[in-house]
């Protein structure tokens, strides 16, 4: 028996990416295999395959791609306690997961609801995880305003609808086509670019309680600015803002991964909180899946289906 899998033996566009036939990766202890039914392409994973991450995240080539999984547990390793063969899951994987089997660790999975479609069960835990976190982290709380760059991306979707889960009012970043797209997710939205600070404090006069900068567009200054201070800004992307004082957050979804998936599978059960999907290409498209992700004009998660 063997597998497909993406792999890039070396650094490039996504000419470099080739479809192999490897054997099944070995389950080592605390682990678990995963037939693949779903991946989520996430920005970083072009990234990862032009080298932009190289000096942060050095790999060992050839190499794959893809973190967020769902699919089915076709094997358990010793020791594993709490997932069998044939339940369903969904998290981050181990192994890449642009392919037909990956490795996981079991802290980075909660089952999956029978009713939870596989597209949107693979395209929780990178951004999904990823908000949760960092909403922690600036300690959102009930009746506070939280500013968000980029709130119609990836980590901006899932953050937005989860701080209004949390009783906060959120006030949205984006370009003036995903105006309307926000306030459906009960955002209100502002403008990129010169006189934002204005723009939003004509919305909250006091300015805001707290910030997530997804964007990277340079608007740490400003946001500094209407958060009254650095310590409750957090960038994803700034690396260098943060002798500012600001929190620069590249842990995703940390620890508690499982915990945040878990809340966030049950905003979904709720109708609490929606993931709207772009479009799903079975992995022998991954190149034009990547080429889609890579033009940030995507409003919705793309998704891989390999088996």
């Amino acid at each position: 028996m063997m597998s497909l899998v993406v792999q890039f033996s070396e650094y490039g566009s996504t000419d470099v990416l080739h479809l192999v036939e490897v054997p099944p990766p070995p389950v080592g202890p605390g682990q678990v295999r995963i037939g693949v039914r779903a991946a989520a392409v996430n920005p970083l994973d072009w990234k990862i395959m032009q080298g932009l991450m190289r000096a942060v995240m050095p790999l060992e080539l050839p190499a794959g791609l893809g973190t967020d999984v769902a699919g089915v547990v076709d094997q358990v390793g010793a020791g594993v306690i709490g997932f069998n063969v044939g339940d369903e899951v969904l998290g981050s994987s181990l192994s890449p997961a642009y392919a037909q089997l990956a490795l996981a660790d079991p802290a980075s999975l909660v089952i999956k609801p029978a009713a939870l479609g596989w597209e949107v069960a693979g395209s929780l835990a990178g951004a999904g995880g990823t908000a949760w976190a960092v909403l922690d982290r600036v300690g959102l709380a009930e009746g506070e305003t939280l500013l968000i760059h980029a709130a119609s991306g990836g980590v901006g979707t899932f953050a937005a609808q989860l701080a209004i889960a949390r009783g906060a009012r959120v006030i949205g970043t984006a370009s003036e086509r995903n105006h309307e797209y926000l306030r459906a997710l009960g955002v209100v939205p502002v403008a990129y670019g010169d006189g934002l600070g204005d723009r939003v404090r004509a919305l909250a006069p006091s300015g805001v309680d707290a910030v997530l900068d997804a964007s990277g567009r340079g608007e740490i200054p400003t946001s500094i600015e209407l958060a009254g201070g650095p310590e409750r800004v957090l960038t994803l992307l700034a690396f260098d803002a943060a002798p500012l004082g600001v929190q620069v957050h590249t842990d995703g979804g940390g620890p508690h991964l499982d915990r945040a998936l878990k809340g966030i599978v049950e905003l979904i059960e709720e109708g609490r909180l929606r993931v709207p999907i772009s479009r799903t290409y079975p992995l022998s498209e991954v190149a034009t899946a990547l080429d889609a992700s890579s033009t940030g004009h995507v409003t919705g998660k793309i998704v891989l289906l390999p088996n």
